[in-house]
C-alpha cells in the first residue's frame, strides 16, 4: 500500500522515471520539475547529480569566457569602419601641441596666453579655409567675473575674476536661432600636463569644428564650441559662460567632454535632466556607442565625490545635455603621467566619430528648436559590449519590469499550487530557503570584512592598488568559499544530507524571488537601473521554462547545465561589464580619497557584493553536486596562501613603472603661517613643509625613505583656527586628517597677499557689516569661522546666502586670470549675545591662504630638496602657500 502511494505521488509531481520495488522498501527517483514536498525527507537514492569537478569547471569556464568578452569589447575601441570625416591624426597634433606647454593652471601664461593663442590660431585657420563655404564662424574671447555656491562636500562657494573662455559660433551664413553647445576645458591642475583631462577633448573639438565648418550640407541650427579655461577651479568658466554670455540664451542642449581616467572608451554617464530625445539622438547617431544609465544614477547619487561642467549647465542654465568621460586608468588622472603618448589614436578616433555624428544629428533635428514638446520623461539606456545600445522610455521600462515581476510571481504561485504542497508547504520551505540565502550573505560579508580588518591591522592596506587580481584571490576566494560552506552545511545539517534535484530547484526559486523583489523595489523608487534585475529575472526564468523537459527527464544533467549557463550569458555579460565599471572607477579613487576611509572595507565590500550577485543563479548548483569538499579545499588553500603572501608584504601598493604607473599621491606645500590677535598684532608665526597624504597608508611607506616624516611631526587640528590653521586648497580636511609639518625657512613670494579691512559698520538691523580687499596670486582660499553664538546672515557671494561646508565653516575659493583688479568682498555677521569665555576672542576668525601653482614662486630650495628625496613611485604635487589669520 505504501509503495502504491509513493508511485501515485511521484506521478502527480511530474516524475517520469522511477523504480518502485515492493517488499524491500527501496525507492529510486530522479529529479522533477515541480516541488514535491518536504526537502528534509531523505531519499535512499538520488540520481543525476553533477560531479563536483565538472560543476566547478562549468561555472569557472562560464565566468572566464564572459569576463574575456568584456575585456575584448573594452579593447576594441573602434568597432567597424570610421566615417572618414574625422581625422584623428590631426586631432593628435592638436593634443600634442596643447600639452607641450606643460601644466596650465588658471592665471598662468601657459593657460591664458600660450594655449589661448594656439586655439585662436587654429580657429582662424578653420575660418579662412571654410570662408567660401556655406557656414560662418564667429569667435569671442570672454573673460567673465562672478560667483556662485554649490552643494559640494557640504557647501562650497566660488569666486572668479577674468577667467578665460574661447567661444566659437558655427552657423549657416543666414544665421541660426537655436544653438547646440559642445564644451571642453583646457586648464589643468598644478603639476599635470592634463592630456586626458581635458586637452584631448579640446583637440577632438577642434577637429569636429573643422569637419562641420567644411561640410557641403548646410547646418539647420548653430553650434557653439566652448573651450573653457577654468574648470579645475571648481567649474568656474562654464558658470561665466552660461550666466553671462549673450549666446547662452540661444543654447538648447549641450555635450560635455570630460575625463576621470586616461584614454580608453568615452562613456555616456549622465544625460538630462529628463529630455529623453537626447538619449535617442545618441543611440541613433553614435558610431561606437558606450553608455549606461546605471552610471548616471550612481554618479548623480553623490557616491562619487566629483562633478563636471554638466552640473553648471543643468543647474544654472536649465539646459539638458549629455556628459561623456574617459574612465580607464584613473590611477594617473591628475598626475604628471597624464601625457599625450598614453592616449591611443583609436581613443581619439572613436571619440571624434561619436561626437561629430551626434552633433550633426542634433543640429539637423527639429527637436532642438522646440525641445519642450519632448522634455518630459527619462530613458533606460545601456550598451551590450559596445556594439549596440538598447534604449527605451522609462515608462515602458516600468511596464516591462512589472510584467516580468508578475510572470515570476505567477511561476512561483503555480509551484505552490501543485499537488502535495497543500497547507503552504512550498511557501514555508521557500521562505526558509530564502532566510538561509540572506543569512549566508550577511555572514559572508561579515567574514570578509573581518579579513579586511586583519589586513588593515597588519599594515598591508591597498596591497591591491598595483595588483588588483590579488584582491580577487583574497577577498573573492573568502567570499565564495564562505557562501559555499554555509550552503553545504545547510544541505548536510539543516536538510539532513538530502541531495534531491528538487532541493536545487528550490534554491533557483530563491534566487529568482530575491532578484524579483529588488526589481519591484527599484521600479517603485523610479530608478531606471531597475533594468538590471529585470534582465537577471527574465532570462533565467525563460531559460528555466525552456529546460523544463530536460530537467524533468534527466535532472541536473550536463546538457541541462550547459544550456542553463548559455541562457544566463546575456544578463551576466552585461552585469560583469557593470562590475568592471565599478572597479575601474572606485579602485583608483581609493588612492585619492583621504586618510580616513579604510580602503580595505570599501574594496572587500565591493568584491563580496559582486560575488553575491554573480553567485545568485549558481547557488542551486551547490545542492545539485554530490559534494563540495574539493572546491572548498581549493578555495581555502588559495585564500591561505594569498593571506600569507600579503602578510609578508609581497604586494607593494605603488609603482613608478613607465608602462603602468600606480603612484602614491601626496600634496606638498612650503608654507608660512601668520596668526593675528584681536588688536591686529602678530600673535605667532611659523614656516614649514606641510604634507598631506591622499590615501589611507599616509606616510607609512615613505618614512623609511624620508625618516623625518614620522609621527613626531604629525599635525593636530587647531579647532580655534579656521580650517585647523592650515592652507587647504579645497574643503577636504575631514577626509585627510593625517598631516605632517616639517619646520622650514619662511617663504617670500614675489606677489605676497595684501589683505585689508576697508570698513566695519553696524547696520540698522543689528548686524555688523565688514568689507575687505585682497590682492594676491591667481589662487586663494578664504575661510570664515564665526565664533560660538555668532552667525553670518548675508554676504557678497553667490545669491547672498552663506553656505557652510561639512565642518560648519565657510570656504570661499577665489581665482583670477590675467590683469585682475583687487578682490573686494563683504559679509554681515550677527554678533553673539554674550561672549564665549572658553572660545577665541572676538566674534569671527577670518583667514586667507594663497597658493602659488606656477612660475618662480611655485618652488623653493627646501621644496626641491624634499622632492628629490621622495621615491619614484610617489607623485608629490607641490607648491608654495601662505596662511594669514585675523580675529574680529
Amino acid at each position: 500500500m505504501e509503495s502504491d502511494n509513493t508511485v501515485r505521488r511521484l506521478k502527480a509531481f511530474g516524475t517520469h522515471k522511477y523504480v518502485a520495488q515492493e517488499n524491500d522498501g527501496s525507492r529510486h527517483r530522479c529529479g522533477n520539475n515541480g516541488y514535491s514536498g518536504d526537502p528534509k525527507r531523505k531519499p535512499e537514492v538520488s540520481l543525476y547529480l553533477l560531479r563536483e569537478g565538472l560543476a566547478a569547471c562549468l561555472v569557472a569556464v562560464f565566468i572566464l569566457v564572459l569576463w574575456g568578452l568584456v575585456h575584448l569589447s573594452l579593447r576594441q575601441l573602434v568597432v567597424g569602419k570610421t566615417s572618414g570625416e574625422f581625422d584623428a591624426a590631426r586631432a593628435r597634433q592638436h593634443l600634442e601641441h596643447i600639452t607641450s606647454v606643460g601644466p596650465r593652471p588658471v592665471g598662468s601664461q601657459e593657460n591664458e596666453v600660450l594655449t589661448v593663442g594656439y586655439l585662436l590660431e587654429q580657429i582662424e585657420n578653420i575660418r579662412a579655409e571654410s570662408a567660401a563655404g556655406l557656414h560662418q564662424l564667429t569667435v569671442d574671447v570672454q573673460r567673465p567675473t562672478g560667483s556662485f555656491s554649490i552643494d559640494f562636500l557640504g557647501g562650497f562657494t566660488s569666486f572668479y575674476d577674468r577667467v578665460t573662455n574661447v567661444a566659437v559660433r558655427l552657423e549657416p551664413k543666414g544665421g541660426a536661432q537655436h544653438l547646440m553647445l559642445a564644451n571642453c576645458h583646457f586648464d589643468t591642475v598644478a603639476n599635470s600636463p592634463g592630456a586626458s583631462d581635458d586637452a584631448v577633448s579640446c583637440a577632438v573639438m577642434l577637429e569636429v569644428l573643422h569637419s562641420l565648418a567644411n561640410q557641403s550640407t548646410p547646418l539647420r541650427h548653430g553650434v557653439v564650441f566652448l573651450f573653457n579655461g577654468a574648470e579645475e577651479n571648481v567649474l568656474q568658466a562654464s558658470h561665466g559662460f552660461i550666466t553671462q554670455h549673450p549666446w547662452a540664451k540661444q543654447v538648447r542642449a549641450f555635450i560635455n567632454l570630460e575625463a576621470a581616467g586616461v584614454g580608453g572608451k568615452e562613456v555616456v554617464f549622465q544625460t538630462g535632466p529628463e529630455n529623453p530625445w537626447l538619449v535617442q539622438a545618441y543611440v541613433h547617431a553614435a558610431k561606437h556607442p558606450f553608455a549606461s544609465v546605471v552610471g548616471q544614477e550612481v554618479f548623480q547619487s553623490g557616491i562619487i565625490p566629483s562633478d563636471t561642467d554638466f552640473r553648471i549647465y543643468r543647474d544654472f542654465g536649465n539646459i539638458p545635455g549629455i556628459d561623456l568621460a574617459f574612465i580607464e586608468n584613473g590611477f594617473i588622472y591628475h598626475t604628471k603621467y597624464d601625457t599625450a603618448d598614453r592616449i591611443l589614436t583609436d581613443s581619439i578616433q572613436r571619440a571624434g566619430d561619436n561626437i561629430l555624428a551626434v552633433l550633426k544629428h542634433l543640429v539637423m533635428s527639429d527637436k532642438l528648436a522646440d525641445s519642450s514638446e519632448y522634455r518630459h520623461g527619462n530613458m533606460v539606456f545601456f550598451d551590450l559590449l559596445g556594439v549596440v545600445v538598447v534604449a527605451y522610455p522609462a515608462r515602458v521600462g516600468t511596464i516591462l519590469n512589472y510584467i516580468v515581476a508578475a510572470a515570476t510571481f505567477l511561476y512561483l504561485a503555480k509551484k505552490a499550487s501543485l499537488p502535495g504542497n497543500g497547507g503552504g508547504r512550498y511557501v514555508r520551505d521557500l521562505a526558509c530557503a530564502t532566510g538561509v540565502a540572506v543569512l549566508s550573505w550577511f555572514i559572508t560579508l561579515l567574514s570578509v570584512l573581518i579579513v579586511a580588518l586583519f589586513v588593515t591591522l597588519l599594515g598591508r592596506s591597498m596591497f591591491w592598488y598595483n595588483h588588483f587580481y590579488a584582491s580577487i584571490c583574497l577577498y573573492g576566494t573568502a567570499a565564495t568559499g564562505k557562501m559555499i560552506l554555509i550552503h553545504t552545511l545547510a544541505k548536510n545539517l539543516y536538510y539532513g544530507g538530502v541531495r534531491l534535484v528538487e532541493l536545487g530547484e528550490l534554491y533557483f526559486d530563491v534566487s529568482l524571488l530575491l532578484w524579483c523583489c529588488s526589481l519591484v523595489w527599484l521600479t517603485q523608487q523610479g530608478l531606471c537601473s531597475a533594468y538590471v534585475p529585470m534582465l537577471m529575472v527574465a532570462f533565467p526564468l525563460a531559460t528555466r521554462l525552456l529546460l523544463t523537459k530536460e530537467f524533468k527527464h534527466r535532472g541536473a544533467s550536463v546538457k541541462y547545465s550547459v544550456f542553463y549557463l548559455l541562457g544566463l550569458a546575456l544578463p551576466y555579460v552585461h552585469f560583469m561589464f557593470l562590475i568592471w565599471v565599478v572597479f575601474e572607477i572606485f579602485t583608483p579613487i581609493m588612492g585619492r580619497s583621504g586618510t580616513e576611509i579604510p580602503p580595505e572595507v570599501v574594496l572587500a565590500s565591493l568584491i563580496t557584493l559582486a560575488t553575491i550577485f554573480l553567485s545568485s543563479f549558481f547557488l542551486h548548483f551547490i545542492y545539485l553536486v554530490r559534494s563540495t569538499k574539493w572546491i572548498l579545499a581549493g578555495l581555502g588553500s588559495a585564500f591561505v596562501i594569498m593571506f600569507l603572501l600579503i602578510s609578508c608584504g609581497q604586494f607593494f601598493p605603488y609603482s613608478g613603472s613607465a608602462d603602468s604607473p600606480r603612484p602614491k599621491r601626496v600634496f606638498l606645500q612650503h608654507t608660512t603661517r601668520t596668526f593675528h590677535n584681536l588688536e591686529g598684532r602678530v600673535e605667532s608665526r611659523d614656516s614649514g613643509l606641510w604634507i598631506n597624504s591622499f590615501d589611507y597608508t599616509a606616510m607609512q611607506h615613505v618614512t623609511p625613505i624620508v625618516p623625518e616624516l614620522n609621527d613626531s611631526v604629525r599635525t593636530q587640528c587647531r579647532e580655534d583656527h579656521p580650517f585647523c590653521g592650515f592652507p587647504w586648497f579645497l574643503p577636504v580636511k575631514f577626509l585627510s586628517k593625517k598631516n605632517w609639518y616639517l619646520p622650514a625657512p619662511e617663504v617670500s613670494p614675489s606677489s605676497p597677499v595684501e589683505f585689508n579691512l576697508l570698513s566695519k559698520e553696524e547696520t540698522t538691523w543689528g548686524t555688523i557689516k565688514m568689507t575687505f580687499s585682497v590682492k594676491g596670486p591667481s589662487h586663494m582660499s578664504l575661510y570664515l569661522m564665526p565664533h560660538r553664538g555668532a552667525s553670518l546672515s548675508t554676504w557678497s557671494f553667490g545669491d547672498g546666502r552663506p553656505q557652510f561646508d561639512l565642518s560648519g565653516e565657510y570656504f570661499i575659493f577665489y581665482s583670477h586670470g590675467l590683469d585682475a583688479p583687487t578682490w573686494t568682498f563683504w559679509f554681515e555677521i550677527q554678533p553673539p549675545r554674550e561672549p564665549d569665555p572658553s572660545g577665541p576672542e572676538g566674534m569671527i576668525s577670518v583667514a586667507i591662504s594663497s597658493h602659488y601653482f606656477f612660475g618662480e614662486d611655485q618652488r623653493t630650495a627646501q621644496l626641491e630638496e624634499l622632492l628629490h628625496r621622495f621615491p619614484t613611485w610617489a607623485f608629490p604635487s607641490f607648491w608654495v602657500s601662505t596662511y594669514d589669520m585675523y580675529r574680529y
